[in-house]
């Protein structure tokens, strides 16, 4: 079994950034300079995965990820003038559509911590979890707090480092690592719960 999350993705973002990077720049030029058009196609382009990762940030919210998804692409559109292509655009959208969702999880305030004893409880292994059943595991992540969702998925899904984590959630290195320990067990125990026989009526034949 391979340790890793295995929630859908469209395509990766180094897929992404080789499949669209060229004509991404043309059209970015284009929408810079005023051409709405060109934006469209850049919004028909990459709005799926924005929204994608959004919405499971936001825990499944539908609502929430469509407003973040517009927000996000009218901030894209508003900055398109300081856009220095230093990265492909499918990146640098990416990025601001995340920040916009952790700005937005910030500013709903803090969450109990959870103790070491609790941590160690809730489930013994560092490897990335893995889970046959797509439907049940997005659920089971929906169902986390949203501090510990959104550290597993920008670590287990996105690829971030704790040090990026840590600086956009703003809380310290080892509180983003207790974060994901924390989301790794509490999914195992959800998953679990899910996955266990329901149990047999008395006098139920074999």
């Amino acid at each position: 079994m391979n340790a890793c999350l295995t929630l859908p993705m469209p395509m990766s973002q180094a897929a992404l950034d080789h499949a669209s990077g060229d004509d991404d720049a043309l059209l970015v030029r284009r929408a810079a300079g005023g051409d709405l058009r060109a934006f469209e196609n850049l919004y028909r382009r990459h709005v799926a995965r924005v929204h994608g990762v959004l919405w499971r940030i936001c825990g499944m919210n539908s609502a929430r990820a469509e407003e973040l998804t517009q927000e996000a692409f009218v901030r894209a559109w508003q900055g398109l003038a300081g856009f220095r292509f230093e990265s492909a655009f499918a990146t640098w959208l990416h990025r601001l559509a995340i920040n916009i969702a952790l700005m937005d999880l910030r500013s709903q305030g803090p969450e109990h911590a959870c103790d070491a004893d609790t941590l160690e409880a809730l489930g013994g292994s560092h490897q990335p979890f893995c889970a046959g059943e797509r439907a049940d595991l997005e659920q089971a992540v929906a169902n986390l707090p949203p501090r510990a969702r959104a550290v597993l998925v920008l670590h287990d899904v996105e690829g971030w480092k704790h040090e990026e984590i840590s600086r956009e959630l703003g809380m310290a290195v080892g509180s983003s690592k207790a974060q994901l320990h924390r989301a790794r067990g509490l999914l195992r125990a959800m998953l679990s719960d899910h996955a266990a026989p329901a149990p047999r009526a008395r006098g139920e034949s074999t």
